[in-house]
Protein backbone atom coordinates (compact mmCIF):
# COMPACT_ATOMS: atom_id res chain seq x y z
CA UNK A 1 0.00 0.00 0.00
CA UNK A 2 0.96 3.23 -0.79
CA UNK A 3 1.27 5.97 2.36
CA UNK A 4 2.60 9.39 1.47
CA UNK A 5 1.91 11.21 4.44
CA UNK A 6 1.68 10.40 8.19
CA UNK A 7 1.76 11.95 11.50
CA UNK A 8 3.82 11.45 14.58
CA UNK A 9 5.02 12.14 17.84
CA UNK A 10 8.98 11.75 18.69
CA UNK A 11 10.49 12.51 22.33
CA UNK A 12 14.16 13.55 22.51
CA UNK A 13 15.97 11.62 26.38
CA UNK A 14 16.77 14.16 28.96
CA UNK A 15 19.71 14.64 30.27
CA UNK A 16 21.45 12.70 32.98
CA UNK A 17 21.51 14.31 36.58
CA UNK A 18 24.68 15.99 37.58
CA UNK A 19 26.29 14.20 40.72
CA UNK A 20 26.89 15.64 44.04
CA UNK A 21 29.41 13.24 45.37
CA UNK A 22 32.28 14.54 47.61
CA UNK A 23 35.48 13.33 47.71
CA UNK A 24 36.09 10.87 50.96
CA UNK A 25 39.75 9.19 51.38
CA UNK A 26 41.32 8.75 54.30
CA UNK A 27 43.91 11.39 55.25
CA UNK A 28 42.08 13.70 52.79
CA UNK A 29 39.71 16.19 55.17
CA UNK A 30 37.05 18.16 53.03
CA UNK A 31 38.45 16.21 49.83
CA UNK A 32 35.69 18.61 47.91
CA UNK A 33 33.33 17.88 44.90
CA UNK A 34 34.00 15.10 43.11
CA UNK A 35 30.94 14.58 41.33
CA UNK A 36 30.70 13.93 37.31
CA UNK A 37 28.35 15.40 34.95
CA UNK A 38 25.49 13.48 33.44
CA UNK A 39 25.19 12.31 30.29
CA UNK A 40 23.44 13.86 26.99
CA UNK A 41 19.97 12.19 26.30
CA UNK A 42 19.61 10.25 23.00
CA UNK A 43 18.49 12.56 20.05
CA UNK A 44 15.63 11.14 17.33
CA UNK A 45 17.06 11.39 14.05
CA UNK A 46 15.43 11.23 10.55
CA UNK A 47 17.44 9.33 7.53
CA UNK A 48 16.14 9.57 3.59
CA UNK A 49 16.93 5.81 2.58
CA UNK A 50 16.23 5.13 -1.16
CA UNK A 51 15.23 1.78 -0.22
CA UNK A 52 12.11 2.81 0.99
CA UNK A 53 9.02 3.87 -0.81
CA UNK A 54 6.19 4.73 1.65
CA UNK A 55 5.64 5.99 4.83
CA UNK A 56 3.16 3.31 5.79
CA UNK A 57 5.48 2.08 9.03
CA UNK A 58 4.43 5.15 10.33
CA UNK A 59 0.79 4.79 10.10
CA UNK A 60 1.17 1.62 12.58
CA UNK A 61 3.88 2.97 14.94
CA UNK A 62 3.24 7.11 15.92
CA UNK A 63 5.65 7.32 19.18
CA UNK A 64 9.31 7.59 18.74
CA UNK A 65 10.90 8.28 22.32
CA UNK A 66 14.95 8.30 22.63
CA UNK A 67 16.81 6.88 25.82
CA UNK A 68 18.07 9.31 28.33
CA UNK A 69 21.41 9.97 29.61
CA UNK A 70 22.53 8.32 32.99
CA UNK A 71 23.58 10.42 35.95
CA UNK A 72 27.14 11.67 36.56
CA UNK A 73 29.34 9.19 38.92
CA UNK A 74 31.86 9.84 41.52
CA UNK A 75 35.86 10.91 40.59
CA UNK A 76 33.94 13.00 38.23
CA UNK A 77 32.76 10.67 35.59
CA UNK A 78 30.29 11.45 33.27
CA UNK A 79 27.18 9.40 32.60
CA UNK A 80 26.37 7.22 29.96
CA UNK A 81 24.61 8.89 27.04
CA UNK A 82 21.27 8.25 26.01
CA UNK A 83 21.45 5.85 22.90
CA UNK A 84 19.96 7.84 19.44
CA UNK A 85 16.69 6.79 17.62
CA UNK A 86 17.03 7.00 13.70
CA UNK A 87 14.03 6.83 11.54
CA UNK A 88 14.39 5.39 8.01
CA UNK A 89 12.06 7.89 5.71
CA UNK A 90 11.82 7.47 1.76
CA UNK A 91 13.64 10.18 -0.29
CA UNK A 92 11.55 12.82 -1.02
CA UNK A 93 9.67 13.20 2.66
CA UNK A 94 8.94 16.54 3.60
CA UNK A 95 8.89 16.81 7.67
CA UNK A 96 6.52 20.02 9.29
CA UNK A 97 6.06 21.27 12.49
CA UNK A 98 2.27 20.33 13.63
CA UNK A 99 2.23 23.03 15.94
CA UNK A 100 3.95 25.71 13.55
CA UNK A 101 3.31 24.28 10.17
CA UNK A 102 6.62 25.42 9.88
CA UNK A 103 8.53 23.24 7.25
CA UNK A 104 11.79 21.37 9.05
CA UNK A 105 13.43 19.52 6.63
CA UNK A 106 13.27 18.32 2.81
CA UNK A 107 15.20 15.09 3.09
CA UNK A 108 15.96 14.11 -0.70
CA UNK A 109 19.02 12.79 -1.32
CA UNK A 110 20.17 9.24 0.34
CA UNK A 111 21.31 9.94 3.70
CA UNK A 112 20.42 12.91 4.06
CA UNK A 113 19.50 13.25 8.04
CA UNK A 114 17.79 15.77 10.39
CA UNK A 115 18.23 15.58 14.06
CA UNK A 116 14.17 16.12 14.84
CA UNK A 117 14.28 15.83 17.89
CA UNK A 118 17.52 16.95 20.05
CA UNK A 119 18.58 15.51 23.34
CA UNK A 120 19.01 17.24 27.02
CA UNK A 121 22.36 18.14 28.04
CA UNK A 122 23.20 16.62 31.21
CA UNK A 123 23.32 18.54 34.54
CA UNK A 124 26.63 19.35 35.65
CA UNK A 125 27.79 17.48 38.59
CA UNK A 126 28.77 19.64 41.74
CA UNK A 127 33.21 19.98 40.59
CA UNK A 128 31.74 22.79 38.52
CA UNK A 129 30.55 24.66 41.20
CA UNK A 130 33.42 24.95 43.62
CA UNK A 131 34.86 28.37 43.81
CA UNK A 132 37.63 29.66 46.55
CA UNK A 133 34.72 30.81 48.62
CA UNK A 134 32.72 27.31 48.46
CA UNK A 135 35.15 24.50 48.45
CA UNK A 136 32.36 22.10 48.92
CA UNK A 137 29.59 22.55 47.03
CA UNK A 138 26.68 20.19 47.24
CA UNK A 139 25.02 21.91 44.42
CA UNK A 140 24.58 19.62 41.43
CA UNK A 141 22.20 20.37 38.04
CA UNK A 142 19.52 17.99 36.55
CA UNK A 143 19.92 17.58 33.48
CA UNK A 144 17.20 19.25 30.55
CA UNK A 145 14.44 17.65 28.30
CA UNK A 146 15.18 16.40 25.27
CA UNK A 147 13.12 18.10 22.86
CA UNK A 148 8.96 16.79 21.90
CA UNK A 149 6.45 17.69 19.31
CA UNK A 150 4.15 16.23 16.42
CA UNK A 151 5.80 16.11 12.90
CA UNK A 152 3.59 15.69 9.67
CA UNK A 153 5.76 13.39 7.74
CA UNK A 154 4.32 14.30 3.24
CA UNK A 155 6.51 12.08 0.76
CA UNK A 156 6.09 14.05 -3.08
CA UNK A 157 8.12 11.58 -5.40
CA UNK A 158 11.35 12.88 -7.29
CA UNK A 159 10.87 12.62 -11.07
CA UNK A 160 11.93 14.40 -13.79
CA UNK A 161 9.40 13.90 -15.67
CA UNK A 162 5.43 13.69 -14.66
CA UNK A 163 2.60 11.90 -16.94
CA UNK A 164 -0.68 14.35 -16.84
CA UNK A 165 -3.36 12.70 -18.43
CA UNK A 166 -7.22 11.91 -17.92
CA UNK A 167 -8.25 8.36 -16.62
CA UNK A 168 -7.56 5.91 -19.53
CA UNK A 169 -5.67 8.19 -21.33
CA UNK A 170 -2.96 5.14 -21.51
CA UNK A 171 -0.48 6.55 -19.32
CA UNK A 172 0.63 3.00 -17.56
CA UNK A 173 1.08 1.14 -20.78
CA UNK A 174 3.67 4.38 -22.15
CA UNK A 175 5.62 4.09 -18.84
CA UNK A 176 5.46 0.19 -19.20
CA UNK A 177 6.86 0.85 -22.76
CA UNK A 178 10.04 2.85 -22.12
CA UNK A 179 10.65 1.35 -18.02
CA UNK A 180 11.09 -1.30 -16.59
CA UNK A 181 7.81 -0.07 -14.48
CA UNK A 182 5.06 -2.77 -14.80
CA UNK A 183 1.90 -0.56 -13.48
CA UNK A 184 -2.03 -2.44 -13.44
CA UNK A 185 -2.91 -2.11 -17.07
CA UNK A 186 -6.50 -2.69 -17.72
CA UNK A 187 -9.39 -1.27 -20.11
CA UNK A 188 -11.29 1.24 -17.77
CA UNK A 189 -10.73 4.54 -15.91
CA UNK A 190 -8.30 5.01 -12.30
CA UNK A 191 -6.43 1.71 -13.00
CA UNK A 192 -3.80 3.38 -11.17
CA UNK A 193 -4.53 4.37 -7.82
CA UNK A 194 -1.14 4.80 -6.52
CA UNK A 195 1.75 6.95 -8.09
CA UNK A 196 4.37 4.40 -9.49
CA UNK A 197 8.12 5.66 -10.73
CA UNK A 198 9.88 4.40 -14.02
CA UNK A 199 13.58 4.96 -14.68
CA UNK A 200 13.56 5.45 -18.81
CA UNK A 201 17.41 4.48 -20.32
CA UNK A 202 18.44 6.39 -23.24
CA UNK A 203 22.22 4.96 -23.11
CA UNK A 204 24.97 4.55 -20.31
CA UNK A 205 24.95 8.07 -18.75
CA UNK A 206 21.65 9.22 -20.38
CA UNK A 207 18.56 8.50 -18.53
CA UNK A 208 15.54 10.42 -16.82
CA UNK A 209 13.08 9.25 -14.08
CA UNK A 210 9.88 8.97 -14.99
CA UNK A 211 6.31 9.29 -12.78
CA UNK A 212 2.50 7.54 -13.58
CA UNK A 213 -0.23 9.38 -11.53
CA UNK A 214 -3.31 8.90 -11.40
CA UNK A 215 -5.54 10.33 -14.30
CA UNK A 216 -7.05 13.70 -13.58
CA UNK A 217 -10.55 14.83 -14.28
CA UNK A 218 -12.27 17.84 -13.85
CA UNK A 219 -11.98 19.25 -10.10
CA UNK A 220 -9.42 17.84 -9.33
CA UNK A 221 -7.62 20.63 -8.22
CA UNK A 222 -10.50 21.19 -5.58
CA UNK A 223 -9.99 17.64 -4.62
CA UNK A 224 -11.75 15.76 -6.82
CA UNK A 225 -11.28 12.12 -7.79
CA UNK A 226 -7.65 11.40 -6.67
CA UNK A 227 -6.71 15.33 -7.55
CA UNK A 228 -5.35 16.88 -4.56
CA UNK A 229 -3.94 13.70 -3.25
CA UNK A 230 -1.35 13.01 -5.85
CA UNK A 231 -0.82 16.95 -7.54
CA UNK A 232 1.74 17.59 -5.26
CA UNK A 233 4.02 14.96 -6.52
CA UNK A 234 4.29 17.19 -9.63
CA UNK A 235 5.99 20.00 -6.93
CA UNK A 236 9.42 18.00 -7.70
CA UNK A 237 8.74 17.64 -11.51
CA UNK A 238 11.13 19.28 -13.81
CA UNK A 239 8.69 18.54 -17.25
CA UNK A 240 5.06 18.10 -17.49
CA UNK A 241 4.09 15.39 -20.40
CA UNK A 242 0.41 16.06 -21.12
CA UNK A 243 -0.88 12.61 -22.58
CA UNK A 244 -3.84 13.14 -24.38
CA UNK A 245 -5.94 10.47 -25.48
CA UNK A 246 -6.96 10.79 -29.20
CA UNK A 247 -7.91 8.08 -31.59
CA UNK A 248 -11.66 8.23 -30.37
CA UNK A 249 -14.18 10.17 -32.89
CA UNK A 250 -15.77 12.64 -30.22
CA UNK A 251 -11.90 13.26 -28.71
CA UNK A 252 -11.35 17.19 -28.54
CA UNK A 253 -7.22 17.05 -27.68
CA UNK A 254 -7.44 20.86 -27.69
CA UNK A 255 -10.41 21.01 -25.22
CA UNK A 256 -8.44 18.19 -23.24
CA UNK A 257 -5.16 19.82 -22.95
CA UNK A 258 -6.67 23.31 -21.62
CA UNK A 259 -8.92 21.40 -19.14
CA UNK A 260 -5.36 19.85 -17.65
CA UNK A 261 -3.50 22.63 -17.78
CA UNK A 262 -6.17 24.59 -15.54
CA UNK A 263 -6.80 22.24 -12.88
CA UNK A 264 -2.62 22.28 -12.57
CA UNK A 265 -2.75 26.23 -12.30
CA UNK A 266 -5.61 26.19 -10.01
CA UNK A 267 -3.57 23.88 -7.43
CA UNK A 268 -0.65 25.88 -7.56
CA UNK A 269 0.36 29.09 -10.42
CA UNK A 270 4.29 27.74 -10.69
CA UNK A 271 2.89 24.42 -12.21
CA UNK A 272 1.85 25.95 -15.36
CA UNK A 273 5.26 27.57 -15.74
CA UNK A 274 7.16 24.47 -15.77
CA UNK A 275 8.55 22.62 -19.40
CA UNK A 276 5.95 21.12 -21.68
CA UNK A 277 5.53 18.39 -23.97
CA UNK A 278 2.37 16.78 -25.58
CA UNK A 279 1.83 13.75 -26.99
CA UNK A 280 -1.33 12.01 -28.44
CA UNK A 281 -1.89 8.30 -27.41
CA UNK A 282 -3.21 5.37 -29.17
CA UNK A 283 -1.76 6.33 -32.87
CA UNK A 284 -2.52 2.99 -34.25
CA UNK A 285 -6.35 4.27 -34.07
CA UNK A 286 -7.61 5.55 -37.48
CA UNK A 287 -8.57 8.65 -36.19
CA UNK A 288 -5.68 9.78 -34.08
CA UNK A 289 -3.74 10.77 -36.88
CA UNK A 290 -5.70 13.59 -38.32
CA UNK A 291 -6.17 14.80 -34.22
CA UNK A 292 -2.66 14.88 -33.95
CA UNK A 293 -2.64 16.96 -36.71
CA UNK A 294 -4.68 19.49 -35.61
CA UNK A 295 -3.53 19.66 -31.95
CA UNK A 296 -0.29 19.54 -33.45
CA UNK A 297 -0.77 23.31 -35.07
CA UNK A 298 -1.73 24.45 -31.98
CA UNK A 299 0.68 23.58 -29.96
CA UNK A 300 2.81 24.54 -32.68
CA UNK A 301 1.53 28.28 -32.12
CA UNK A 302 2.51 27.80 -28.69
CA UNK A 303 6.31 26.63 -28.97
CA UNK A 304 5.09 22.94 -27.40
CA UNK A 305 6.89 20.05 -28.53
CA UNK A 306 3.99 17.53 -29.91
CA UNK A 307 4.63 13.90 -30.94
CA UNK A 308 2.32 11.46 -31.94
CA UNK A 309 2.74 7.87 -29.74
CA UNK A 310 1.27 4.11 -29.23
CA UNK A 311 3.00 2.96 -26.09
CA UNK A 312 1.20 -0.57 -26.83
CA UNK A 313 2.41 -0.64 -30.57
CA UNK A 314 5.91 0.97 -29.72
CA UNK A 315 5.41 3.58 -31.82
CA UNK A 316 6.90 7.21 -32.00
CA UNK A 317 8.98 6.32 -28.69
CA UNK A 318 12.19 7.30 -29.65
CA UNK A 319 11.82 10.93 -30.89
CA UNK A 320 8.96 11.63 -27.75
CA UNK A 321 12.00 9.85 -24.93
CA UNK A 322 14.71 12.06 -26.61
CA UNK A 323 13.08 15.26 -26.31
CA UNK A 324 11.84 14.65 -22.57
CA UNK A 325 15.66 14.07 -21.95
CA UNK A 326 16.81 17.07 -23.33
CA UNK A 327 14.06 19.12 -21.52
CA UNK A 328 14.83 17.65 -18.43
CA UNK A 329 18.31 18.77 -18.85
CA UNK A 330 17.50 22.37 -19.81
CA UNK A 331 14.81 22.01 -17.25
CA UNK A 332 15.00 25.07 -14.20
CA UNK A 333 13.88 24.86 -11.20
CA UNK A 334 10.91 22.36 -9.49
CA UNK A 335 8.00 24.16 -7.78
CA UNK A 336 9.70 23.68 -4.40
CA UNK A 337 13.42 24.43 -5.42
CA UNK A 338 11.41 28.14 -6.79
CA UNK A 339 9.66 28.49 -3.55
CA UNK A 340 12.96 27.91 -1.69
CA UNK A 341 14.97 29.99 -3.57
CA UNK A 342 12.67 32.64 -3.05
CA UNK A 343 12.74 32.29 0.81
CA UNK A 344 14.98 34.38 2.99
CA UNK A 345 18.40 33.03 3.11
CA UNK A 346 18.47 33.63 7.03
CA UNK A 347 16.26 33.96 9.44
CA UNK A 348 15.76 37.26 11.30
CA UNK A 349 16.01 37.11 14.54
CA UNK A 350 14.65 39.82 16.54
CA UNK A 351 15.55 40.80 20.47
CA UNK A 352 13.12 40.79 22.96
CA UNK A 353 12.40 39.95 26.19
CA UNK A 354 14.31 36.70 28.07
CA UNK A 355 10.95 35.88 29.90
CA UNK A 356 6.37 36.33 29.16
CA UNK A 357 4.39 36.60 32.42
CA UNK A 358 0.86 36.70 32.42
CA UNK A 359 -1.29 37.23 35.18
CA UNK A 360 -4.38 34.54 35.49
CA UNK A 361 -7.28 33.73 38.04
CA UNK A 362 -4.75 30.95 39.15
CA UNK A 363 -1.74 32.95 39.90
CA UNK A 364 1.30 33.98 37.56
CA UNK A 365 2.64 32.04 33.95
CA UNK A 366 6.41 32.41 33.34
CA UNK A 367 7.25 31.35 30.12
CA UNK A 368 10.11 31.60 27.65
CA UNK A 369 13.00 29.31 26.94
CA UNK A 370 15.60 30.82 29.39
CA UNK A 371 13.41 30.52 32.14
CA UNK A 372 11.80 27.18 31.35
CA UNK A 373 15.65 25.70 31.05
CA UNK A 374 16.74 26.77 34.68
CA UNK A 375 13.71 25.32 35.72
CA UNK A 376 14.26 22.23 34.61
CA UNK A 377 17.94 22.26 35.95
CA UNK A 378 17.15 22.66 39.14
CA UNK A 379 17.09 20.30 41.62
CA UNK A 380 14.16 21.28 44.15
CA UNK A 381 15.42 18.37 46.62
CA UNK A 382 18.72 20.66 47.39
CA UNK A 383 18.51 23.66 49.14
CA UNK A 384 21.62 25.44 47.40
CA UNK A 385 19.93 24.76 43.71
CA UNK A 386 17.01 26.73 44.87
CA UNK A 387 19.17 29.73 46.15
CA UNK A 388 20.80 29.53 42.67
CA UNK A 389 17.60 29.48 40.77
CA UNK A 390 16.26 32.61 42.83
CA UNK A 391 19.70 34.58 42.22
CA UNK A 392 19.22 33.51 38.20
CA UNK A 393 15.60 35.16 38.51
CA UNK A 394 16.68 38.28 39.95
CA UNK A 395 19.34 38.55 37.55
CA UNK A 396 17.68 38.47 34.42
CA UNK A 397 14.80 40.57 36.12
CA UNK A 398 11.63 37.84 36.69
CA UNK A 399 12.25 38.67 40.54
CA UNK A 400 11.45 42.39 39.48
CA UNK A 401 8.62 41.58 36.95
CA UNK A 402 6.93 39.75 39.41
CA UNK A 403 7.04 42.49 42.56
CA UNK A 404 6.16 44.98 39.92
CA UNK A 405 3.35 42.60 38.55
CA UNK A 406 1.99 42.94 42.09
CA UNK A 407 2.33 39.63 43.55
CA UNK A 408 2.12 38.65 47.09
CA UNK A 409 3.94 35.71 49.28
CA UNK A 410 1.93 32.77 48.57
CA UNK A 411 0.77 33.04 45.19
CA UNK A 412 1.38 30.22 42.70
CA UNK A 413 3.79 30.85 39.69
CA UNK A 414 3.41 28.45 37.05
CA UNK A 415 6.44 27.23 34.65
CA UNK A 416 5.44 24.92 31.89
CA UNK A 417 3.42 21.72 33.95
CA UNK A 418 5.26 22.97 37.54
CA UNK A 419 4.17 24.73 39.84
CA UNK A 420 5.47 26.90 42.95
CA UNK A 421 4.91 29.39 46.21
CA UNK A 422 6.30 33.12 45.24
CA UNK A 423 8.00 33.45 48.23
CA UNK A 424 10.07 36.79 47.45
Amino acid sequence: MFIDRAEIHIQAGPGGKGSRAMRKEMYVPLGGPWGGDGGKGGDVVMVADRNIGTLIDYTHNRNFIAEGGDGGGISNRSGRMGKSITLKVPCGTLVLDVATGERLADLTEHGQSFIAGKGGRGGRGNTHFKTSTRQAPTLAEMGEPGEGRRLRLELKLLADVGIVGYPNAGKSTLLAAVSAARPAIAPYPFTTLEPKLGVVYLGPEHHFVMADLPGLIDGASEGKGLGLQFLKHLERTRVLLFLLEGGREEADLAKQFKALEHELSAYHKGMIKLPKVVAVSKSDLPDAAPQFKKISAAMKRRKIPCYLISGAAHIGLEPLLNELYKQVKAAPATVLEAQEAAAPKHKVYRPGARFTLDKTKEGFVLGGKEVTKWVALTDFGNDEAIRKLKYIFEKIGVAKALRDAGAEPGDSIFVGKDEFTYAP
